[in-house]
Order: C-alpha cells, then structure tokens, then sequence
C-alpha cells in the first residue's frame, strides 16, 4: 500500500510518499518534497527515504506552481514505485468545522461543505484545498482522503467548545474548534510509547511554531486547546494575535475608521512575533538580536505560553507532562528553559544539558513532572489514517 500525503499551507508545501515496511505492519517514508514559498525563485526540493538530494527545481509563478510542484512528485512516485499502483491520496485540511469529526474520502459534497469552511480559516483552508483540484485533474480516479486539524478536539465536553454567547450561536457554528489535532494526535501516540505512565494521566503539549497552540489531553484525549473558532485565537504566534479583547475590534472599526480587510490583515499578518518586534516573525532571528523590541516579542511570546499552560494545568487538575513539538518547541532552547522555568511550580526541573542538544527528555530525574520535546510528523499521521480508510 502507498499513499501520497500533500500538506499545503500559505507559507510552504510538504508531501510524502509512505509504503508498507517489509513486514506490512507500519509505513515507511519513501519519498519527501518541500516548498518555500518565502524563497525567490520559488523551488521544489526533492529527496530519496535516505534523504538523497533528488532533484532541485524552480517552479513558475501563480496558481501554476502547485500543479507544477504536484506533476514533478507524481511522477517521481511512479518511478519510485516502479509499477505498484497510488492507493490514495492524503490531505491535510485545517477546518472541518463541526461536522466532520474524523477523516473522509473527498466526494463533490464533502468538498463543497469543506469550501464553504474557508471563511473560518482563510489563511489556510483554500491552500488546502486547492491540492484536492490539482490531484483531481492529475490523477482523475484516485482516492482521496481529508485528514483534519479540528477533529482530534471533537473529544472535548460541551463547555470547553463554548462561547458565552447567546444561546442560538452553538448550534450555529459559533464555537470553539481547536487546531493542530493531527500534530496532537501523532505526539500523543508518540508518548504513549516514550512514557505510558504520563501519557495515561495528564498532559499538556505546546505545539510552537510559525502557528502556535496548546492542548490538555487527559489519558490521550484531548479536554481543552488555546485556540478557539478560528486560527488566530489564543497564543501569540508569528504574525497573528493571539487572544484579544474584542473590543479592540470594534475600535478600529467604529473609532478609528478601519475597514474589515484593514482588519483581517493586521490580526493575520502584521501582529505576533512581527508586530511586536517590528523586525521579523522566525524566532531565530529574533533570539539572535540585541535590539529591544525582539527582547520584548520574546518575552511576551514566553509569557502567553506560560499563563496559558497554568489554564490548561487547571482544567486537567494537575501535571504529569509538558510536551513540547513544533518548530520552535523543537529547536529553539532558550524558549523552553524559560517556559519551563516559570512553570517550575508545577514540579518540573529542567535538564539544561539535555535541553541544550535538544535531548527528547529535557527534566531531571528529581523532576516530579517530566518534559519532552517530541518531534511531530503530521504527515506520517495522515498516512496512518489513510491506510486505516483503506
């Protein structure tokens, strides 16, 4: 069995060809591809499963680059897999909204409800989607499945998806979703291998990126997540708020005259680690800088985890894990010794050697509560649950 796995999203293009093992019991990475499209010219990279540099090209501007990118990696597929038929096509897709609560197979009707979502995550759900179009028009007949960010937090009670909000704007759609759940979802299968006594107990894991969030999982579950009904809610990430007072909208757009798409932009493009820092939205850059701005979007990027995981600790009633995945929760030490640090209180000690050369266990042994760093693989769980879909 092989499956094509394409996570599109605004700022890159991820894609990985996964083939039964030898045994027939778990999937292989064959294949990867990876896009910038930061970098200029844009360009495809493509690598072997020993991570062979396989070919390297630029692809055209405009909508035609996706399809450029997709026809390049098809056909590396079919020499790679010398014969052995595409048995389906994975896709990530951010928003599934309330109806779809675990992975489907695309149909016409399945596509229009998950269009008629971009609304609730325009930054992403067109990105998404348009790998569906391309897949349709390259490889007409093939299958192909819709694995979602939101559904892993389906699993939460009533209350933590609601708003206080009149009583009619639930059922209309006007509750708390959560995102990053195929992340969620590959870390705490991953746990549950590297330390079952915490994975069966309570955890929080800090998915820290360009895109950041937190979830509470309760014996693998997920209970409670930061982000709410759209993609910008709850920690400061890289360009967008965070959490915000509503009532700073309705001042830009009452007092000072701001139009909606003023708005949107500002609270998807120009706040976070940008806004505050007025240099750069990428942690590195900005924990290599001596100037105070950066200091002070560090800081606050620490601050807002720190408050958020005490909320998540209170949901749970207490701690026997902090997890942390993601690009900066992965890669970017100097964050976790000072989340961990301000949240000593919960019985973590950090290992500050092993948090150095980001070890996977970065708490001492004397650690009442114990910290991981847990490289996700969202890709690999699309695939899993392709292979589950048969």
């Amino acid at each position: 069995m092989s499956v094509l796995v394409i996570n599109a999203g605004s700022s890159s293009l991820k894609i990985a060809l996964f083939s039964e093992d030898a045994s027939g019991a778990g999937l292989r990475r064959s294949l990867r591809a990876f896009v910038d499209y930061h970098d200029a010219p844009t360009r495809l990279c493509l690598w072997s499963d020993d991570d062979r540099l396989l070919d390297e090209q630029t692809l055209p501007d405009g909508p035609e680059r996706l399809t450029a990118a997709l026809a390049r990696v098809l056909s590396e597929c079919d020499r790679c897999l010398a014969g052995d038929p595409l048995v389906a096509v994975g896709h990530r897709v951010v928003h599934g909204g309330a109806d779809f609560a675990a992975p489907v197979r695309i149909d016409a009707a399945h596509l229009y409800a998950l269009e008629a979502l971009t609304p609730l995550a325009p930054q992403h759900q067109p990105h998404n989607l348009a790998g569906v179009h391309v897949i349709e028009q390259l490889r007409p007949g093939v299958a192909q499945v819709a694995c979602f960010d939101t559904a892993f937090h389906r699993s939460q009670p009533r209350l933590a998806q609601r708003f206080a909000l009149p009583r009619d704007s639930f059922d209309a759609g006007l509750r708390r979703y959560g995102f990053h759940g195929l992340s969620y979802e590959y870390v705490a299968g991953r746990l549950a291998k590297l330390d079952p006594a915490a994975a069966g107990g309570r955890v929080v894991v800090a998915h820290l990126g360009h895109g950041a969030s937190l979830c509470a999982l309760s014996n693998g579950r997920s209970i409670a997540t930061s982000m709410g009904f759209s993609t910008l809610d709850g920690l400061m990430m890289g360009t967008r708020c965070g959490a915000l007072d509503p009532g700073v909208l309705l001042y830009w757009l009452q007092q000072a005259g701001r139009t909606v798409a003023e708005v949107a932009d500002t609270l998807y493009n120009r706040s976070g680690l940008l806004g505050v820092s007025g240099l750069s939205d990428d942690m590195r850059v900005l924990l290599a800088s001596d100037t105070p701005a950066a200091a002070e979007a560090v800081a606050l990027f620490v601050y807002r985890c720190v408050q958020e995981i005490g909320a998540m600790v209170a949901v749970l009633g207490g701690l026997d894990a902090l997890v942390f995945t993601g690009g900066i929760g992965e890669h970017a030490a100097p964050i976790r010794e000072r989340i961990v640090e301000a949240v000593a209180w919960l019985g973590l000690v950090l290992d500050t050697d092993a948090n150095a050369v980001d070890a996977r266990c970065i708490s001492t042994v004397e650690s009442r509560a114990r910290a991981w760093v847990i490289p996700t693989d969202e890709e690999l769980q699309i695939a899993m649950h392709c292979r589950r879909l048969g």
